[in-house]
């Protein structure tokens, strides 16, 4: 069996000044250059197994270096070496995998790229486990030229291989349940869409990060109507260290409204956090508990902590919609200033899904588990809106 497998990707791309078409041998007419995308992916992925499905999750970076305007039109994701094509995405795919730092949010067009802009496509890629590790691959770009007469051209680069390192297994970071794992890749928004150029490089910190939020199995998380803190059902839940590891850097003493706010006050980036801990897993590897209550944080930089101990407890502080835990794993001690990488969760079961976005904002039930399917789960990252309890001890 291949290594690929077709299916639905998002991508972000960087485009290169590149030729329209290949260089021809020697002798034969040349086409002229063409000033059109740079590509680059800035961070190679390393796979990650979602819902039990092994995935490749990464950005294409795409910049326009030509003086007119540059429709994308195809992105094909090709395997370098037989040069087949692995992914596939038109126009009306396109739209949802786009981002636009240039557009405010519900934008709709964001194909058509001007002159200097970039834009980022977003990808997840299901792959086959076997002999993915340093596979390189690399993409070809379809796309017209809005000059007073309209061409196609095609611009190929964005090469890279995929990382063969260990992906994390880690312990819960609550206990028992209902907690819905609350994200989604196609938000303009969300973590996986948040850019931060801090310190001369542009990094997605939050690009594995869940919220996670305890449920009823009415779908509500909140008593009455949700405007107190203290209504939220995982507010002072106690927080967990997932791994044997070392207390990097913890911040306190940020204040804590005793009301949710109805549209979440916006800070400072290095305020967004709100109260933290950051705990030194091993390998270069951190793990970033974020929106913690005011003086619950039990631990200090240096201490060493065991899988399971209480470190903290859940609040609303820094940027948030609501008290609720966020959780990520991330490749330097920074907050912003490094990427987000995947990680397993040893141990967990699925208790059922939110069927859509809309049902979970709206506080409608979510749906159980499936009769026979498998509940248990070991070693993967829960798929968005999942529901799952994690181990009472």
């Amino acid at each position: 069996m291949p290594w690929f497998v077709r299916g639905s990707a998002f991508i972000v791309l960087t485009a290169m000044m590149a030729l329209s078409s290949p260089v021809p041998a020697q002798g034969l007419a040349t086409t002229p250059l063409r000033q059109s995308f740079d590509l680059q992916v800035l961070w190679p992925p390393i796979p990650v197994a979602i819902a039990g499905k092994l995935q490749l999750v990464y950005e294409l970076h795409l910049t326009n270096f030509a003086r007119v305007d540059l429709a994308l039109r195809r992105i094909q994701l090709l395997d370098s070496a037989s040069g087949s094509i692995v992914g596939d995405f038109r126009e009306s795919e396109l739209q949802g995998l786009i981002g636009r730092i240039d557009h405010s949010a519900g934008a709709m067009e964001k194909l058509l790229i001007p002159s200097g802009v970039r834009a980022v496509a977003y990808l997840a890629l299901p792959i086959q486990s076997s002999g993915a590790a340093g596979r390189a691959l690399t993409h070809r770009i379809e796309y017209e030229v809005r000059s007073e007469v309209p061409e196609l051209a095609v611009v190929e680069g964005g090469a890279f291989r995929i990382r063969d390192e260990p992906r994390l297994s880690l312990g819960p970071p609550l206990r028992g349940g209902s907690w819905a794992a609350i994200y989604n890749a196609t938000w303009e928004r969300g973590h996986r869409r948040v850019l931060f150029a801090v310190q001369g490089s542009v990094h997605i910190p939050g690009r594995f990060a869940i919220d996670w939020i305890k449920v009823e199995r009415n779908g509500k998380y909140f008593d009455r109507d949700g405007s107190r803190v203290a209504d939220w059902y995982g507010y002072g839940a106690e927080v967990l260290a997932v791994a044997d590891s070392i207390v990097a850097t913890t911040r306190d003493g940020v204040a804590e409204s005793s009301v949710v706010a109805e549209n979440p006050t916006r800070t400072s980036p290095d305020g967004a956090a709100g109260n933290y801990i950051a705990l030194n897993l091993g390998g270069g590897w951190y793990a970033f508990y974020e929106h913690l209550k005011p003086g619950s944080i039990q631990v200090k930089p240096g201490d060493r902590v065991q899988r399971g101990r209480v470190i903290g407890l859940l609040g609303y502080t820094g940027e948030s919609t609501g008290p609720h835990l966020h959780f990520h794993v991330s490749d330097g001690n920074a907050a912003l200033n490094a990427e987000g990488v995947p990680y397993r969760l040893q141990d967990f079961r699925i208790l059922g899904t939110y069927p859509s976005v809309e049902a979970f904002a709206q506080s409608r039930p979510w749906e159980p588990l499936a009769a026979g399917v498998d509940a248990e789960r070991s070693g993967e990252f829960p798929a968005p809106f999942t529901v799952v309890e994690f181990s009472s001890k």
